[in-house]
Formats: C-alpha cells, sequence, structure tokens
C-alpha cells in the first residue's frame, strides 16, 4: 500500500464499520454507536482532505467515497425508522434523491458523456447536515440532552438541503447534457 492508497483505505474502514453501528443502534448501545459513528463521520471528511490535498485522488476512490458514505448514511438513517428514531418521509426524501442522482449519473454517462461529477456545495452541505444530524439524534439518547427544537431544526435541514442538492444535481448535469446533444 502506498500514502496514495490512503483514502480509499479510510473509505473502506467507513465502509466496514457500518454493520457494527447497525448492530450496535439495533441493540439501543447508542453511546457505542456514536462513537463509531463519529468516527466514520470524520473520516468522511479526512479522506477526502487527503485526495485533495496530496494530489491522492483516484478512480476507485470517487467510486468508494461515494459508496461508503450512501451506505453509511442510508442504513443508519433506514434504522433509526426502524427503532422510530427518524420520521419514514424524510428516509424516503433521502433514498429517492440518492436514486434519482445515481440513476441521473448513469443515464448522462452512458447516453451523454463519460460522467466525472464533483459534487456542487449543496450535496456536501447535505451530507454534512446528515452527520450533524445524526450525531445529535443518537447522542440524545443516552448521552445529551439535546432540545427537540435543535433536533427537529436538524431534521428540517436535512430535508431542506436534500431538496435543494437532489434539484441542483438535475439542473446542473441536466443542463450540461442539453447543451451537449443540442448545442453539439
Amino acid at each position: 500500500m502506498t500514502r496514495k492508497d490512503i483514502p480509499n483505505a479510510i473509505s473502506i474502514i467507513r465502509i466496514l464499520l457500518v454493520a457494527p453501528i447497525v448492530y450496535l443502534l439495533l441493540n439501543g448501545s447508542y453511546n457505542w454507536a456514536l462513537i463509531f459513528f463519529v468516527v466514520a463521520g470524520i473520516s468522511d471528511a479526512l479522506d477526502g482532505f487527503l485526495a485533495k490535498r496530496y494530489d491522492w485522488a483516484s478512480q476507485l476512490g470517487s467510486f468508494l467515497d461515494p459508496l461508503a458514505d450512501k451506505l453509511l448514511l442510508v442504513s443508519c438513517f433506514w434504522i433509526c425508522v426502524l427503532i422510530d428514531l427518524v420520521p419514514v418521509w424524510l428516509f424516503v426524501s433521502i433514498l429517492i434523491r440518492d436514486l434519482i442522482v445515481a440513476f441521473g449519473a448513469l443515464v448522462y454517462h452512458f447516453m451523454v458523456e463519460e460522467f466525472y461529477g464533483e459534487p456542487p456545495f449543496s450535496s456536501k452541505l447535505n451530507t454534512a447536515f446528515q452527520i450533524v444530524y445524526l450525531v445529535m439524534l443518537i447522542a440524545s439518547q443516552q448521552l445529551l440532552d439535546i432540545s427537540a427544537t435543535w433536533i427537529e431544526f436538524a431534521l428540517y435541514s436535512v430535508a431542506a438541503t436534500t431538496a435543494i442538492s437532489g434539484l441542483e444535481y438535475i439542473w446542473l448535469w441536466g443542463l450540461k447534457a442539453w447543451n451537449i446533444k443540442v448545442k453539439g
């Protein structure tokens, strides 16, 4: 393994952390789940920082990083729905947005040109809000007394950034596809 592989190794570790986090949440071990989730959340920022800062980005990393993010976040949101911490409508909106983005990227890749999409700022903000919301939610179960108002604010922040980032992807990549196909 070379230094250039460190961001990919971090993404793989994040993928491996999903199973213990899910297990801990399902068993009500919120303090441990929170520790593992925070480590996974920090790893998301760390692998991206290292890849950009030291030019360690790779094709594999461009696949592993978003895969690790989606596995972590979608799994945690799904489990939080099952244990009645997250409303179903929020999970459904996150899932629909992720499916639209993934399907849109595939369509773009196969019908327009090779897809190398850097996520827009709204998508990065959405990921950050999802992580913060889940940290607040998990921490509020046993560790901290977090106001319901703050948790509700975080919930609606996730909902808003989910919608905005989904629409931004559709707009940006739809416009780019239109310009390539129509204007040639």
